[in-house]
């Protein structure tokens, strides 16, 4: 069920306790890729999952603001701090608990979110009367997880497969041609740069002209079946 568009009468008749809450961002992708990106991609995997699933789950509305500060020099990228990403996040799974979806699944599209995402889970499993998880879809991939750069050739493919008219073909090659080939600045170990045009002048990193639509539908699938797998096992855990 599609929360979003469900009445509460339809939210009522639900009959699962399992839920997923796509994540992402506001925040820049190269100038061929919206601003949305990482949200839209969380969604289309929760769907994809949603369908796949054998038993009923029901898809949250999005929450499109993430820690991503470093992205702060392309304009447009709105982001949250640590503290208040946890605490909204928190919220609005507890609000899921209270209405009887207890086994909550965050199904998260941006990298930077990835360490706050684990402790609000661990907070709400620890203190509350539900359970919760975070799963990045591109860490379920596999090999092709190696590519996954930011607003490279990945998340230019999932565009292309699910929201074609949102990618500006024109400026791809563009995109391309001023893109860094590594994240980071890195000596030692250690990442010299915290936001992102220490190294890279467009906000991209990699190669969107390598990600085409054929290559989304690949990468949604191996998402959505990893996704799926992991509900099985949420749905088997003990909540007590």
């Amino acid at each position: 069920m599609d929360l979003p568009d469900a009445t509460w009468t339809d939210a009522d008749a639900a009959g699962t306790d399992l839920a997923l809450l796509p994540v992402g961002s506001t925040e820049q992708h190269g100038p061929h890729a919206p601003l949305s990106t990482d949200i839209l991609i969380a969604e289309a995997v929760a769907d994809a999952a949603a369908a796949a699933y054998d038993d009923e789950v029901v898809v949250a509305p999005p929450f499109p603001y993430g820690v991503s500060e470093e992205h702060r020099a392309f304009r447009g990228t709105l982001w949250l701090s640590p503290e208040t990403f946890r605490s909204a996040l928190r919220d609005v799974t507890t609000s899921l608990i209270h209405n009887g979806w207890r086994r909550v699944i965050y199904v998260n599209g941006h990298g930077g979110n990835i360490e706050a995402l684990d402790e609000v889970a661990a907070d709400v499993s620890r203190h509350e009367d539900g359970y919760a998880v975070a799963f990045t879809w591109f860490n379920a991939i596999g090999d092709h997880a190696t590519k996954m750069g930011h607003a490279g050739p990945l998340e230019t493919a999932m565009l292309r497969a699910h929201h074609p008219g949102l990618v500006h073909e024109d400026r791809v090659e563009a995109a391309r041609d001023g893109a860094s080939g590594r994240w980071g600045a890195w000596t030692s170990g250690v990442n010299l740069a915290h936001d992102t045009d220490e190294f890279t002048d467009n906000g991209v990193v990699g190669d969107p002209t390598a990600g085409d639509a054929a290559l989304g539908h690949e990468l949604t699938e191996l998402a959505a079946d990893g996704l799926a797998e992991l509900l099985d096992a949420v749905a088997d855990r003990p909540l007590d």
